[in-house]
């Protein structure tokens, strides 16, 4: 009995440091140098490492942690619009698209039932620890591991990603009603024109009739 407690103890101790010793936030060193290389681009080269030819990217993450997050904000932009900029995205031209739609100039009742919310999903309430720094002074910070920062801004751009091809669609659907609408609209125009100058030229003969009769009968 002790001697499988003891072969559980050691096989829960064994994987605890397993797990222990495997941290991907902390930082390890890598060998990124090359027999023979040459520049491919400003990041990339190619060249032989342990006898093996490879290309080899390498960027500093700041740029590339900076690159990222400017991609999302322009792409959740581009979706929703931004509001200090006077740009309305994907959205709001598509909201501006059904009010049009359904208004009474098009034959609605002009009233839009509009259920797409609009959720700017970078926005993230920071949380800060205040307190003071290393030279006394009162500041909050807040703190992410680089890993967990660039996975989070991944899933952003797929999801964004994926809605800009929604409203996309959605949009193009809209705008082939909204020419289709006004097409139908223009054609009752004209018929109601039309009718109205059939109408009008039918009255003219009769007026000069109804003057001819009356000239008769005063040279009576």
């Amino acid at each position: 009995m002790n001697r499988f407690k003891s072969l559980a103890l050691a096989s829960l101790l064994l994987a605890f440091g397993a797990g222990c010793s495997h941290n991907p936030n902390k930082a390890s060193k890598i060998e990124t140098k090359m027999e023979r290389s040459e520049d491919i681009s400003r990041d990339e080269k190619v060249g032989i490492k342990d006898g093996n030819m490879i290309v080899q990217k390498k960027v500093e993450m700041n740029e590339e942690l900076r690159k990222m997050q400017n991609d999302v904000y322009s792409l959740e932009d581009r979706v929703y619009g931004n509001r200090k900029y006077g740009s309305q995205g994907l959205y709001g031209t598509l909201k501006a698209c059904r009010g049009k739609l359904v208004s009474k100039e098009m034959g609605g009742d002009g009233k839009l039932m509009w259920t797409e919310p609009l959720e700017r999903i970078t926005d993230k309430e920071e949380e800060f620890n205040i307190g003071l720094d290393e030279h006394d002074k009162i500041v909050g910070v807040s703190e992410e591991f680089l890993k967990d920062r660039i996975t989070r801004f991944k899933n952003y751009k797929s999801v964004l990603q994926k809605r800009e091809d929604e409203y996309q669609e959605k949009l193009e659907i809209c705008d082939t009603d909204l020419a289709s609408r006004e097409h139908e609209m223009k054609k009752k125009s004209a018929h109601a024109g039309g009718k109205g100058a059939t109408a009008k030229t039918t009255a003219e003969p009769a007026s000069a009739e109804s003057g001819t009769g009356a000239a008769e009968s005063a040279d009576e």
